[in-house]
């Protein structure tokens, strides 16, 4: 198995974006994002960018295995991609972009 390389800060926050916009795009996923989270609608188109924001995307992302693979299928990633882009935000290990 070959060793990927680490994402950037730049990456992690394209990941989760995409995770969000994929939560957002069915009123079933958005609706138990918002009820997950506690984040209202408003507060959630606002923010949507925010640090916090990503964070909790992805964290409601890597909790449900089965919407993490759909949406990682569907990004064309591995699923990995999205731990990894949770460390990095939660970190701020990885620096660049």
């Amino acid at each position: 198995m070959r060793k990927h390389k680490s994402i950037t800060v730049a990456d992690a926050e394209t990941a989760a974006l995409g995770v969000l916009a994929f939560i957002a795009e069915d009123e079933r996923r958005l609706a138990r994002f918002l009820g997950a989270t506690g984040i209202a609608l408003d507060e959630l188109r606002a923010r949507a960018g925010d640090r916090s924001t990503l964070q909790a995307a992805l964290g409601h992302l890597l909790e449900d295995e089965s919407l993490l693979l759909v949406h990682a299928a569907t990004a064309g990633l591995p699923p990995e991609t999205f731990a990894e882009a949770a460390a990095v935000l939660a970190g701020d290990r990885a620096h660049g972009g």
